[in-house]
């Protein structure tokens, strides 16, 4: 595992330094390393149908609809695939205030297109999900996935909602002038995911990139090693978590024609933030923060890039050229 670190927590000179081990709010990184893990682990185990409706978790989400209403037909597959038909976001912090509001306004959106025949990254398809998710575990997110996946796996540093005394040491977001009216840093940037309580199916994870590279690691293993029953895994006495059969379901473009989406994850497009040198057979997510994880399954590689760049505001956009030179400068040097 190599790991390096350049720059400050802002541009002021007297800004503290990172580290290779500084943590990051992850903003939609959240949907892999949280959501779309815990997804993966509950399929596994027997304890989720990705193909039963939405409804059958979330009754509220059909309360009050026509019995011909397309959001009845909607499954946790569409979600997971960004192909519900749902809008890609909405600011329900505009008007509400708790996350009961929020998630009632969740409930009643009314779907753009039907399941399954448009693509469109949807923000509300995984608040949704996430909601979903805990419905099935019959518990909080944050709690489940910290006892199943993220201390099994030794990730010290990610986590939902960091204490007071942990946010001084994580890069602020932005000077939000606006909605909070104050510094965002240690706290979840997104406001629907922080109206929420800081706990979301979309948005609200923390962690460094340490912590990312350990969870790349185990869906290679799983790759490498032949699933959870191989050999391989046994003779190198590895941790499984998910078996090669999951992996590769989850790592499966769902369509329609020309969506990059597979289960939860992304696939590289054809000008991909990955950069020119990952196959098809890699996954990845993005996040709005300007973090990113890509694993290449065929080659064995996983790179995580850790930065606040809307820092001190949203308005830069050079991390579009900035993320695929990276991982073609990393995919050249290796």
């Amino acid at each position: 595992m190599l790991q390096d670190a350049v720059g400050r927590f802002t541009y002021e000179d007297d800004a503290p330094a990172v580290t290779g081990e500084t943590v990051y709010d992850l903003a939609s990184v959240t949907k892999v390393a949280a959501t779309t893990a815990a997804a993966m682990l509950l399929y596994q185990r027997g304890q989720l149908d990705v193909d039963a409706p939405v409804s059958d978790l979330l009754p509220e989400f059909v309360t009050g609809r026509a019995a011909d209403d397309p959001a009845r037909r909607v499954k946790l597959r569409h979600l997971l695939a960004h192909n519900s038909g749902l809008p890609g976001y909405v600011e329900f912090f505009r008007t509400a205030s708790t996350p009961e509001e929020l998630l009632r306004a969740c409930f009643a959106l009314n779907l753009e297109a039907e399941p399954g025949v448009r693509a469109e990254y949807s923000d509300p398809g995984f608040i949704l999900l996430g909601k979903a998710l805990e419905v099935g575990m019959g518990e909080d997110l944050a709690e489940w996935t910290r006892r199943e996946i993220f201390q099994p796996l030794g990730l010290t540093a990610t986590k939902f909602s960091p204490a007071g005394s942990e946010r001084a040491a994580i890069p602020p977001t932005e000077e939000d002038r606006v909605i909070r009216r104050r510094r965002i840093q240690g706290e979840v940037q997104d406001e629907n995911a922080w109206v929420i309580g800081g706990v979301a199916g979309h948005a609200g994870l923390f962690s460094n990139v340490p912590d990312l590279l350990k969870i790349s690691a185990e869906i290679l293993n799983s790759e490498n090693g032949g699933g959870c029953g191989g050999a391989g895994r046994q003779e190198r006495n590895q941790l499984c978590l998910f078996d090669r059969e999951t992996v590769e379901l989850f790592a499966r473009r769902e369509g329609p024609e020309g969506s990059s989406r597979a289960l939860g994850w992304d696939t590289p497009s054809a000008k991909s933030s990955s950069g020119r040198h990952f196959s098809s057979h890699s996954i990845g997510h993005l996040g709005y923060s300007g973090c990113s994880l890509w694993i290449d399954l065929d080659a064995q590689i996983a790179v995580a890039l850790l930065t606040n760049r809307t820092w001190p505001d949203r308005k830069s956009q050079l991390i579009r050229e900035v993320r695929p030179a990276f991982h073609d400068a990393i995919r050249e040097a290796l």
